[in-house]
């Protein structure tokens, strides 16, 4: 027989989810939305610590938050704004479980049925440019057929993602709104690096994991790389200004669990 107590301490936390809008030009169509998002919440302090108390969260996502301005500024200087309407969401609370995209999905600034796509960071590659690029999820959606045609302008080969026993599709923001049936893309870089030895990627991404992530010591680091950033980035300005202004809309291939949520939805 084994006795023991449990004290839970709870307080009220006020957050809130940031967004940039950039309305379509064409009168019609510019009632349909492509979301970007990124989560721009860590885990805040702990002043229980000795040193350094704050968890700066600069991988895990100051890095998804700057690609998520980053792709607002560049629609924005676009000299025509394309056809469909883009929404640019800062979602708060993805450290506490998803809270600020759950938010957004049940309760959308904008028609769910008029939502086009969801598309995601969460966490940019600081290391230099790879040969390839990883979609988390790959084969859910005709939003990888986008990916495709993108990588391979640079030349790049699309993977799925390269560790699936993380549960990635399940942890970050597009989730939820997979769950309410919007197709969802989240896009992260591959492991096979330009210029490096085979497995190097794979022991960065492991040795970031081991000392850095959900850790104090998530800082920017003077030998950081965004040259592969900004190739994903534009793989991701190229799919969403196709979203933008082609009539076609994405679609969940057949067997994904989503598919009957966007069906019934767009009846």
């Amino acid at each position: 027989v084994a006795e023991f107590a449990v004290t839970n301490v709870s307080r009220r936390v006020v957050s809130r989810n940031v967004v940039g809008e950039l309305k379509g030009s064409d009168p019609v169509r510019r009632e349909d939305w492509i979301v970007y998002t990124a989560h721009w919440d860590h885990l805040g302090r702990d002043d229980t610590r000795d040193g350094d108390p704050i968890f700066n969260g600069a991988m895990d996502n100051a890095t998804g938050t700057a690609g998520l301005i980053g792709l607002a500024g560049a629609f924005s200087r676009l000299p025509e704004r394309p056809s469909r309407s883009l929404l640019f969401v800062a979602l708060t609370a993805e450290e506490q479980g998803l809270l600020g995209a759950r938010h957004y999905a049940l309760n959308p600034l904008h028609p769910l049925r008029r939502t086009v796509a969801n598309l995601n960071m969460d966490g940019l590659n600081p290391w230099g440019r790879t040969r390839d690029v990883a979609v988390v999820g790959l084969g859910n959606s005709t939003l990888d057929d986008l990916v495709l045609r993108e990588a391979g302008r640079q030349g790049r080969a699309v993977v799925a993602e390269p560790m699936p026993e993380k549960g990635m599709f399940y942890r970050s923001d597009h989730f939820e709104f997979a769950k309410v049936g919007v197709p969802a893309l989240y896009l992260k870089s591959g492991l096979d690096y330009l210029g490096r030895p085979e497995g190097w990627g794979r022991a960065r991404a492991d040795e970031f994991t081991e000392r850095d992530y959900h850790k104090v010591s998530d800082e920017v680091k003077p030998d950081w790389d965004f040259s592969g950033a900004v190739e994903d980035l534009q793989i991701l300005f190229r799919v969403g200004l196709d979203l933008a202004q082609n009539p076609a809309w994405p679609e969940w291939k057949p067997g994904t669990e989503f598919k009957a949520l966007r069906d019934a939805m767009m009846r």
